[in-house]
């Protein structure tokens, strides 16, 4: 696959451009995977093909899936390249952290049309390491934001607990609830000793375009459909220049991708890979691939709709 990769250092941003083979006037920024030329971003890039789409891979680094100070100010870089290459509906997609990232820079960046968020929160993370810094997997900076604005920080949700004490929590809430990885008592927790405030919030209103949110109710990494349920309301409650769809499902697990892009990126043993990560995907295997399946279908249909 032609590609051309780019780093902050000479171009002001971590990414890796796979233009589509037929060629095309859109673009979409994805980030999926600890890298931009990973089998994540690479398999996210041709799905995006498959859709007559250009695609934009983006990370904060090479081989890291920390998110601490990330400048906002990339993705102008990375629209002002797509626009050079002819793109004249650009979009974003991301799933998880980056689910998050995306909203955000939707909301700063009005070129962006078309805004898939899956399995995201509706406010500013606190910035996390993965250096794996005294055996623990993940812990939180110091006094860091996820995301900056013109060299600044922006206000987040500070995590319940510190290092190490916050990957131990996660351990615990993982082995007691049967799952390779649980986070959501440790969000829950957060917000409870500190009530969001209007500063940390996504201003989702700012977005333009179209915005798809989608969520499982048994994300058990954070409580996702609540978090879109917020944005929802916040929508019907603020001016905006938006259209916007939530696809919100019983079961799908935190893993909420369209089912022909997990079956590119893991062609023998999707569903497996599901069921052996969250109690759910296990108990509800096939719930799970139905919403899958769904997602491929209507994310298909709003990219085909896009212009």
């Amino acid at each position: 696959m032609e590609k051309r990769r780019f780093r902050p250092e000479q171009d002001g941003f971590h990414g890796t451009w796979y233009p589509c083979p037929g060629g095309s006037t859109k673009g979409l920024i994805v980030m999926l995977g600890d890298s931009s030329d990973d089998r994540m971003a690479v398999c996210g890039a041709k799905w995006m093909h498959r859709h007559g789409s250009h695609a934009m891979a983006m990370s904060p680094d090479e081989k890291d899936y920390g998110h601490h100070s990330y400048p906002l100010e990339r993705f102008g870089h990375a629209i002002a390249y797509m626009k050079e290459q002819g793109c004249t509906s650009i979009g974003i997609a991301g799933a998880s952290t980056t689910g998050m990232l995306a909203l955000c820079a939707a909301s700063y960046w009005p070129d962006i049309t078309l805004t898939i968020a899956m399995s995201p929160s509706d406010f500013i993370m606190e910035g996390f390491y993965r250096d794996n810094l005294d055996g623990m997997r993940e812990r939180p900076g110091d006094d860091e934001s996820s995301v900056s604005w013109q060299g600044k920080d922006l206000p987040y949700l500070p995590y319940a607990y510190r290092h190490p004490e916050y990957w131990q929590k996660i351990q615990e809430e993982s082995r007691r609830t049967g799952n390779r990885i649980a986070s959501r008592e440790l969000f829950d927790e957060s917000e409870r000793r500190h009530p969001l405030q209007e500063e940390e919030k996504i201003k989702v209103e700012n977005i333009q375009g179209k915005i798809i949110f989608v969520g499982a109710e048994d994300d058990v990494l954070w409580d996702t459909c609540r978090y879109i349920r917020r944005m929802e309301e916040r929508l019907r409650e603020k001016p905006h220049d938006c259209t916007y769809e939530a696809l919100l499902y019983e079961h799908g697990t935190h893993f909420v991708f369209p089912e022909s892009m997990l079956r590119m990126i893991l062609p023998v043993g999707s569903s497996l890979l599901v069921s052996l990560m969250f109690k759910d995907g296990k108990q509800y295997r096939e719930e799970c691939r139905q919403t899958r399946m769904d997602i491929d279908r209507q994310l298909s249909r709003i990219l085909a709709e896009w212009n």
